[in-house]
């Protein structure tokens, strides 16, 4: 099916082709000719899955008939998480934008940076608000902006949203927009919480799910190393080296633990740069330009880097520290093989991590089997070759439990 068959305008499908889109994605042929027709729309979306150009590119088609009015208002609201998703959001509005016949404002906004140039840029008005909820309760309560001519609402990645505690900040913006909308609401996965604000937020949806499974799945091939935690760095020094990987993602669970390792690989020249919620978004957005354009090796993150990412062809992402939970990991290993490329994901399994990559495992239907690397076999194995006992989601963590957990994820081996 190409996109001249959904119903797009030229200077979209013109755009689409600067692009070098063949065809579109699973969810763009199911979403785009829903949108089109004013349709709300309830997404199962997988990170990589061409969720973002789903809604982009018909809500520009439905913005154009809108447009030319004065003063301007904003029509389109999207909102994110993370500022980095946000970012990214907005660029694909611009580029996408860029041949139509009048032109879109789009404004971009979100927290960590001063707010006066965002009030600056909504002067005169805006078409399109990408926003992270709190920035953007902060600009109406600068009367920077006003949120009465929205007609259409997009809720991205509204796990996250809702994981990271924005429910109160979304219940107040709802209030905020008119009662007759558009809501199109995006998810990876759909927990109750999910499903809640989705029933009460959208009318008669088109439900899109259960993709085909050659385009709703991408290509990761997914691996577990045992090794000792005290040995992680050097372990991954070595497959950096090995495998002469020219851009690696390295998740793990804490600022400390990115600000360590990046030191330690930078000791033995690997060009290394951490990448956290508590850097600048200056440093933030230098450290992403830098790994997109491959003057960057090695980029160890927080979760921060989980959602809205995206960074074209990276081959490998290594799990250091195993993510909280089964979720998280799916959105760590869906930085790598996105837009139909392959690739690999690894994660780190330890003695006192074992349990909990059962865990995931079991969430995720997976059953991988444990490598060793040779030089690098864990010495603590009891857990490893244990049952799983422990670790199931809802239950308090023993104390015992609680300083495994702050072991493992210490960086304390030497480079």
């Amino acid at each position: 099916m190409p996109f001249s068959s959904l119903g797009l305008h030229p200077a979209l499908l013109r755009a689409v082709s600067d692009k070098a889109y063949l065809a579109p994605t699973a969810i763009q042929a199911a979403a785009i000719p829903a949108v089109l027709q004013g349709r709300d729309v309830l997404g199962s979306a997988q990170t990589g899955s061409g969720k973002t150009a789903a809604f982009v590119l018909p809500l520009l088609q439905q913005l154009q008939q809108a447009l030319g009015e004065k003063p301007k208002r904003a029509r389109v609201l999207v909102l994110v998480p993370t500022r980095e998703l946000a970012t990214q959001v907005g660029e694909t509005m611009r580029g996408f934008s860029q041949h139509l016949p009048q032109a879109v404002k789009v404004s971009t906004v979100f927290g960590g940076v001063s707010i006066n140039p965002q009030m600056m840029h909504l002067r005169g008005g805006t078409d399109i608000v990408v926003a992270t909820p709190g920035r953007l309760l902060d600009l109406l309560g600068h009367n920077a902006l006003v949120l009465s001519g929205v007609s259409a609402l997009v809720l991205d990645e509204a796990d996250r949203l809702l994981d990271l505690g924005f429910a109160e900040e979304l219940g107040r913006i709802l209030a905020l927009l008119p009662a007759q909308r558009q809501n199109l609401f995006f998810s990876a996965t759909f927990p109750a919480s999910v499903q809640a604000l989705a029933d009460q937020m959208l009318r008669n949806p088109v439900r899109i799910e259960g993709l085909p499974e050659a385009q709703g799945k991408p290509d990761i091939l997914q691996r577990a190393i045992a090794v000792d935690a005290g040995r992680r760095t050097q372990l991954l020094r070595h497959l950096i080296e090995q495998n002469g990987w020219k851009r690696v993602l390295v998740f793990v669970a804490t600022k400390h633990a990115a600000e360590t390792v990046a030191d330690k690989l930078r000791k033995v020249r690997i060009n290394a740069e951490p990448f956290h919620g508590e850097l600048s978004q200056g440093k933030r957005t230098q450290v992403l330009a830098d790994f997109k354009a491959s003057r960057l090796k090695v980029v160890i993150a927080t979760d921060v880097a989980a959602r809205g990412v995206d960074i074209a062809e990276l081959p490998v992402v290594v799990n250091y520290d195993l993510p909280r939970s089964p979720v998280d990991y799916i959105h760590r290993i869906g930085r790598t093989g996105r837009a139909g490329q392959s690739g690999v994901a690894l994660s780190f399994v330890s003695a006192g991590t074992e349990s909990h990559f059962r865990l995931i495992e079991k969430r995720q239907r997976l059953n991988l089997p444990r490598e060793q690397i040779e030089g690098f076999e864990p010495e603590q194995t009891d857990a490893l070759a244990a049952p799983s006992t422990g670790g199931i989601k809802g239950k308090r963590p023993s104390k015992k439990d609680k300083l495994r957990a702050a072991q493992s994820s210490e960086p304390a081996d030497p480079a």
